[in-house]
């Protein structure tokens, strides 16, 4: 997982409609070039109302701007609107990152990848199916939606041509995930999805049964089971020098924020990644929409924004 690489400040090179209820954006860097990235990273997009937005970077890594797209949502938080409604050609963005949590999975490369991409969810499938085409992989694209509201088919048609396969909601060409994903295993493919909740974790459960890796990026939270240590918890703050007390309604952001230590926040859900914190010592209730199992399992970072402990003391890298 890649570290946010700064903050920039960005000219909007155009804003246009990608499908129904979707925009495109172009940025490019104001007055300086913009870093380098990888498909998979995201930037946190600072809307002019003091709201950080994150969105996945559809474009071309080196062709000098950066491209997301955006969907409006009525029932959000009110950027996509902000964007959808009101941002023009010509305005001045802030930005920070790229960082990236979703990048090609490390596998042989004589594993075929299956990209399956839902709705918006197509913005960071977008370069990483490119990129594993062009790194010579053997690659499938299945992208699910509703017909008005599926941008970037062209583009994706010229990149994978009858490797690309579209369910169109109105045509009754639904995505059958049980199929998918057993024709995954038959073949030995690992998945790489991004889409709603209800597809990924369907994908989850299939690919569990079927003993297929999905390798998958959210973006919403998942629904929180109870927490696997109910009550308060200790938490050494190692770089600030104190030891604080979470108790069960306060999340370790909060309170390490209150007792002075510096730490980066954005989403507050465990999806954005900013929060990431170095564990030291103590077993943690990992409750973020990031991190793998295998990545669970080392037990030796954290999003401090939503997990917790799972024992009574925990030691971190703030």
């Amino acid at each position: 997982m890649s570290a946010p690489k700064g903050d920039y400040e960005l000219d909007v090179v155009a804003v246009h409609a990608a499908a129904a209820d979707v925009v495109e954006v172009e940025l490019a860097g104001r007055g300086a070039a913009l870093p380098e990235w990888e498909p998979g990273a995201h930037i946190d997009l600072v809307l002019p109302s003091g709201l950080v937005r994150q969105y996945s970077l559809a474009g071309v890594p080196g062709a000098g701007t950066w491209r997301i797209g955006v969907l409006r949502e009525e029932a959000g938080r009110g950027g996509s609107r902000w964007i959808a409604d009101r941002l023009k050609d010509g305005a001045v963005l802030r930005a920070a990152g790229p960082r990236n949590h979703f990048a090609l999975p490390e596998t042989e490369a004589h594993v075929p990848l299956v990209f399956v991409a839902g709705g918006i969810g197509i913005t960071p499938i977008l370069p990483l199916a490119a990129a594993a085409r062009a790194a010579g992989r053997e690659v499938s694209v299945h992208y699910a939606g509703h017909e008005n509201r599926m941008p970037f088919i062209d583009e994706l048609r010229g990149v994978h041509g009858d490797q690309l396969t579209l369910h169109v909601s109105e045509a009754g060409e639904r995505l059958d995930v049980d199929t998918l994903v057993a024709d995954a295993a038959r073949v030995g493919a690992q998945i790489v999805t991004c889409g709603p909740a209800r597809l990924l974790d369907a994908l989850e459960a299939s690919g569990a049964a079927h003993g297929v890796d999905v390798h998958m990026e959210r973006f919403e939270a998942e629904a929180l089971s109870a927490p696997v240590w109910a009550g308060s918890f200790e938490v050494e703050l190692a770089l600030t020098g104190v030891t604080v007390e979470v108790p069960p309604d306060r999340s370790i952001l909060q309170v390490a924020e209150e007792a002075g230590a510096l730490v980066l926040s954005s989403c507050t859900e465990g999806t954005c990644g900013t929060c990431e914190t170095p564990v030291l010592e103590g077993e943690v209730d990992h409750r973020d929409a990031i991190l793998s199992p295998a990545q669970r399992a080392r037990n030796d970072t954290m999003f401090v924004c939503v997990s917790r402990a799972a024992c009574p003391r925990l030691v971190l890298e703030l």
